[in-house]
């Protein structure tokens, strides 16, 4: 687990520096259980707690015509066979905004980039890198152009997303409205914003590996 983490925090931190030198504006999410309306608390079918988070960084160019994203998800099965268990596949993953949503409240989906719907214009935007065999998850990537969107358009969605109206959501069998989320903020452009990203990753990470140390120790 530890080794996994690892990778996948070095992998995000250089997509972040790559993004950093292509785009004047950057913004984060840290995906969590507790962003999701109502919150959720993952489980396998039998019950049992599982654990799941993420980190993304996005990155909106110059021109403000298209933001390219890379996400880095632990704890979601992203090919349906990195885990035995149904619940924790992922079915869709989504952008949502909307002008009046709030951290308890829903946004509609306005750019699709896995299931359904899907709002790529051209599908080899998306790419999806599932963890080493032994982890669960992966990091996705992907590309939001001008024309592209779920009944609507960058262009459109620009506004939501520059002032903390937007969210990016991951569904999975268990909760099909989403099982991991986190608000889009936007960043001052800094030399460190790769720092950035890990810096939460690695406290989520921390914190997995901390209760899953105590879990052991009180079934002993």
């Amino acid at each position: 687990m530890r080794r996994l983490c690892t990778v996948m925090l070095a992998a995000v931190v250089v997509l972040a520096a790559a993004a950093r030198a292509s785009a004047d504006t950057i913004l984060l999410a840290t995906l969590t259980n507790g962003q999701e309306n109502p919150p959720t608390v993952p489980t396998t079918s039998t019950g049992a707690s599982r654990a799941s988070f993420g980190t993304a960084i996005f990155t909106l160019n110059d021109a403000m015509t298209a933001m390219t994203f890379a996400a880095a998800i632990v704890g979601i099965d992203f090919t349906g066979t990195q885990t035995a268990d149904p619940n924790d596949n992922l079915v869709a993953a989504h952008i949502h905004a909307s002008s009046t949503v709030t951290p308890t409240t829903n946004a509609p989906v306005v750019w699709g980039f896995f299931g359904n719907p899907f709002n790529d214009n051209n599908p080899n935007d998306v790419a999806i890198v599932p963890f080493p065999a032994g982890g669960v998850g992966g990091i996705i990537r992907g590309k939001w152009d001008l024309l592209e969107g779920n009944n609507t358009t960058l262009a459109a969605q620009l506004n939501n997303i520059l002032s903390g109206h937007a969210y990016i959501n991951f569904h999975t069998t268990q909760f099909g409205g989403g099982e991991i989320r986190g608000a889009i903020n936007a960043q001052t452009p800094e030399p460190t914003a790769g720092l950035l990203v890990g810096i939460p990753l690695a406290a989520l990470v921390r914190r997995r590996l901390r209760a899953r140390r105590e879990l052991r120790a009180q079934s002993v």
